[in-house]
């Protein structure tokens, strides 16, 4: 559970906006504000958690049980996400990829896993220095490294052939970047902003490469114990920690990675339920994050000397060796640390005026391919090769450029990259327009592969923020306290949410940013991919009742499906043909829309909300009016509602007009309480493991779930 008592407390509106009067009507919602009571919003979360959330809860933990098999596991988890899905809490939007893109960049010269931090890893890219890749040379790249997979020669059969095609290689990456990290501390962030940056500072013991195997890092090999419990690590000799000058620091002991863990669960930033019951379960950690003992030496990860480390655990975790190449696991030098004035335990206290540690680039220790050497805010970032690195003689990349784009101008990444200022490009609607006409689209672009990333729109069924938590003057909600009061009696009405989740025409959301020919490509319909995982033997679960028997070599997604059409849930998660989630839109549909309002709009008048055309029900939706691109999106999906509703519900498109805005608006905020939104789509979740768990756990209550703030609870 995360503890509160070092959050500030911050200005809320009044929790029960349901009971204010209507004489209160013209007074602006973000205008009433109270500041919190933790206890009772505590209370009211559980609450609203149970109503909303309940029939999943229970069925996930069925599904977490230790008692059945891997397979009964993935079946019930199927169940489970089929009873979040079927709340409407959630519209699924889409993955990363699916766009038009060009480039300069050999595909797959990057790590595609699809969990974990490893893929934000650049030192291993394969890049042209003059030049655009072709359609058919990316294809034939393509085609080699689902060939040469596994066997550790795509680098250089890749290098080979871009030879033969006439190019010379650079050692230079140049990036386009939206977000500023905010830290340089990795196990003290959950955000992607900022891991996406630091994961190229320090190595961790495995890392997946280029062909997608685990390879030994800063470990050399490791064993299991017989009852698979114990793990035991051999830590490479020789590696080394630097400052950002290069100037050396420490040596990497295996006492990095027992310090890394203390400072992550001392920290409570999000990643600490990765290592409790919810995740691998290392022995001990879960009473140490609670607070039930104090002692570190408790907690399943020591040194037996300087190059042996000892993970135990409380029960066998099929995914713990694939955790591996997440944050969670990063080593930390401790003698560094605290020198910046870290502490541990009781005594850690990042607000303490001596604590410098991962404030900035400057305030780290290094022992990974790369230093950063310039960081400018909403400007440059760059990254040189560190010469200490224990691996500097195998990387492709030296130097890694981040160039910020506020997201303005719609063609600033388009034409940057045609000025050789990047290194590849995603094409957006209006790229893809310029780039036919310049001649460049034609024999050079390529439909991006999408990866597991799940982009979510969320929706917030006990909002209480209705302005920024960091400056109550942006992102000001136009609501009234009465338009909020119905909102809210809205938004706790599952047929209501359906109603709004299927008169989102997501299609004509995603053509405002990939054009009409590739809308769906990216489009998802549940959390976790349908072909994420399967069954591998037989397996009969109960469905409603009814037990239910699935073959072996089953998708995760047929099951999903199978739950949902038991549930009456109107909607397609999974296509049989395709054996996929995503490239259609299985939520939107204007007939079931409307269906799901009309029971809403009965059970709400019986509450005494009145809603129709004069008493439409305002959905907040913060929106970066700054760009084009996203502005356009926000409106398709304001008129797709408008036609489904009969204008009985009105997206408010609530003015973000530069990107950092909108980020706190949906993002940065670290409680449901400071959530400001009826309905945000800028966040989602990217796998940290293989298993279906690392998305639903997400979910949980009590704070431990990092997604469940996203509905205005915990």
């Amino acid at each position: 559970m995360k503890n509160l008592a070092k959050l500030l407390s911050l200005v809320l509106a009044l929790s029960m906006l349901c009971g204010v009067a209507l004489g209160e009507s013209t007074q602006l919602a973000a205008d009433a504000q109270t500041e919190v009571d933790l206890e009772a919003y505590e209370a009211t979360s559980t609450e609203v958690y149970e109503a909303v959330l309940g029939d999943f809860y229970a069925a996930y933990l069925e599904a977490k049980a230790s008692d059945i098999s891997v397979s009964e596991r993935y079946a019930k988890m199927a169940i489970a996400e089929a009873k979040l899905l079927g709340a409407a809490i959630m519209i699924p939007i889409e993955s990363r990829g699916g766009n038009y893109a060009i480039t300069r960049i050999a595909p797959r010269s990057a790590n595609t896993t699809l969990w974990g931090n490893d893929s934000d890893r650049v030192h291993q890219m394969i890049i042209v220095k003059e030049g655009i890749l072709t359609t058919e040379q990316v294809e034939h790249l393509r085609e080699l490294w689902n060939e040469t997979r596994g066997t550790g020669t795509y680098d250089a059969q890749a290098k080979a052939y871009l030879a033969e095609q006439g190019y010379e290689l650079t050692d230079v990456y140049n990036y386009a970047y939206s977000s500023d990290p905010n830290t340089g501390d990795v196990l003290a962030t959950s955000k992607q902003a900022d891991s996406r940056a630091i994961v190229n500072t320090y190595d961790g013991l495995y890392e997946y490469d280029e062909e997608n195997v685990q390879q030994p890092a800063l470990a050399t090999g490791y064993t299991v114990s017989d009852d698979g419990l114990v793990y035991t690590f051999t830590i490479r000799e020789g590696a080394v920690w630097v400052d950002s000058q290069g100037r050396k620091v420490a040596d990497v002991k295996a006492d990095d990675w027992v310090a890394g863990m203390q400072h992550m669960l001392d920290a409570a930033e999000g990643l600490e339920y990765l290592v409790g019951p919810e995740g691998c379960n290392i022995a001990g950690a879960e009473a140490y994050m609670n607070g039930e003992t104090t002692d570190f030496t408790t907690v399943g990860v020591k040194a037996l000397d300087d190059y042996t480390l000892e993970y135990t655990l409380e029960a066998a975790s099929p995914f713990f060796t694939n955790m591996l190449g997440y944050g969670v696991f990063a080593p930390m030098s401790r003698e560094y640390y605290t020198s910046q004035g870290g502490q541990f335990g009781a005594d850690f206290n990042a607000e303490a005026e001596n604590y410098l540690y991962g404030k900035d680039p400057d305030h780290i220790a290094y022992n990974g391919p790369y230093l950063v050497t310039n960081s400018t805010a909403q400007n440059t970032i760059v990254f040189q090769a560190n010469p200490s690195y224990w691996n500097a003689d195998h990387i492709n990349i030296h130097t890694v450029n981040w160039y910020y784009n506020d997201g303005t101008d719609a063609l600033k990444s388009y034409n940057d990259f045609k000025a050789g200022i990047l290194s590849g490009c995603g094409l957006n609607a209006s790229a893809v327009e310029q780039a036919k006409a310049d001649g460049l689209f034609e024999g050079n672009s390529y439909v991006a592969a999408t990866d597991a990333t799940s982009f979510m729109g969320f929706f917030n069924v006990n909002r209480t923020a209705f302005a920024n938590f960091n400056d109550n003057t942006k992102a000001v909600s136009p609501q009234t306290v009465e338009d909020a009061a119905r909102t809210k009696a809205a938004m706790s009405n599952l047929h209501f949410r359906r109603a709004l989740l299927m008169s989102l025409d997501r299609g004509a959301y995603e053509a405002q940013s990939v054009g009409e020919e590739l809308k769906y490509a990216a489009l998802i319909n549940s959390y976790v991919p349908g072909n994420f995982v399967f069954v591998d033997e037989e397996v009969t679960v109960d469905i409603n009742g009814t037990a239910t028997t699935f073959a072996a070599g089953t998708y995760y997604g047929e099951i999903m499906q199978a739950q949902l059409d038991a549930d009456g849930v109107t909607a397609k998660v999974w296509d049989a043909d395709t054996q996929q989630s995503s490239g259609f839109d299985g939520w939107y549909n204007v007939d079931n829309a409307k269906a799901e309002l009309e029971l809403a709009v009965a059970e709400l008048a019986a509450e005494g909300v009145v809603v129709d055309a004069d008493h439409p029900i305002y959905i907040d939706v913060p929106t970066f009016t700054g760009s084009e691109v996203y502005s356009n999106r926000e409106e398709a999906l304001k008129q797709s509602v408008a036609n489904a509703s009969d204008n009985r519900i009105v997206i408010n498109k609530v003015d973000c007009p530069t990107s950092g805005e909108w980020y706190y608006a949906g993002y940065y905020y670290n409680t449901g309480y400071e959530a400001n939104f009826d309905l945000c789509d800028l966040s989602g979740w990217g796998p940290d493991y293989g298993d279906p768990q690392t998305y639903l756990d997400t979910m949980l209550p009590d704070y431990a779930g990092y997604r469940v703030k996203a509905l205005g609870v915990f």
